[in-house]
């Protein structure tokens, strides 16, 4: 198995950025693609900007700093993903934008390359299947904010080889995180159980157990949470949420992973948490 140096990173939003930022920081060449200039330069930016809080705090040295923000290379052009060892998919979570982005992929790059997206609900095989190499293709999931949350979840397929799933452990070592490894289901480990627990906390408010404020006070103070439920849904995103309760709803048919009406129609209301300035708190 060729050893990854250069990575590429389909995606410069949060999320993409984040992971193109923790894999510059390990020390990889990275090729950062947008659809367009402007998401991308933000993207930068962004990195930049967090790449300045670890100097601040003396996480980081200055020239450190600097020589991270060096090893990526910025490009709206996704020919110039061709040279990369692993590819992750960071873009919109649409089935059919990321069939067409891997197939192009596929096209482009050597054949040792393995291909990954960081779709956190979405069928892999479906994916995979799209190429002409879906034994190299995987899951590689990794938690907001990237910079600082230690796991990532490494997403085999039913055609994924060993070898794959053994280079992208030793990847995730690498950038300092800490790999685990679920099977390509809905919501893999960490949204198949977090996603019906955020769902019930709504079921709960809706049904007048108490209110969002004591139900958020007694999981922090009870369990030792860092967030109740409701802070973190509007962390997540109310939007987020909803989506993925869908995807795993339509797989298991399981009641437990339905939307509540309640999260519904705060999403029809465009109170989609933080992002929006308002959710379950007001943030404005």
């Amino acid at each position: 198995m060729a050893e990854i140096r250069t990575v590429g990173v389909c995606g410069a939003g949060l999320m993409g950025n984040g992971i193109a930022q923790t894999c510059a920081a390990a020390g990889l060449n990275v090729v950062l693609m947008e659809v367009a200039d402007a998401p991308l330069q933000r993207g930068m930016a962004s990195i930049g900007k967090s790449l300045d809080k670890f100097v601040e705090k003396g996480k980081l040295s200055q020239s450190d700093r600097d020589a991270t923000m060096a090893r990526i290379t910025a490009t709206t052009n996704v020919a110039d993903m061709k040279n990369c060892d692993l590819v992750i998919e960071a873009i919109v979570e649409n089935v059919e934008a990321k069939i067409d982005l891997f197939r192009k992929l596929d096209d482009l790059l050597a054949a040792h390359a393995i291909i990954c997206t960081n779709t956190s609900s979405l069928c892999v095989i479906e994916l995979a299947a799209a190429t002409k190499r879906p034994n190299r293709v995987a899951g590689l999931h990794f938690f907001n904010p990237v910079p600082i949350m230690k796991l990532v979840e490494v997403v085999k397929t039913i055609a994924t080889t060993q070898d794959v799933i053994d280079a992208l452990y030793a990847f995730g070592q690498k950038l300092g995180k800490e790999p685990i490894l679920a099977q390509d289901t809905p919501g893999f480990v960490v949204n198949r159980l977090l996603v019906p627990y955020l769902l019930y906390a709504i079921r709960c408010l809706e049904g007048g157990l108490a209110s969002k404020e004591d139900i958020d006070k007694g999981m922090k103070l009870g369990c030792g949470y860092p967030m109740g439920p409701f802070e973190l849904l509007d962390f997540v995103g109310l939007d987020t949420t909803y989506y993925i309760a869908q995807i795993m709803f339509d797989e298991f048919k399981d009641p437990m992973m339905a939307p509540p009406p309640l999260l519904k129609r705060m999403v029809l209301a465009g109170r989609y948490g933080r992002k929006t300035g308002k959710g379950f708190y007001d943030y404005d």
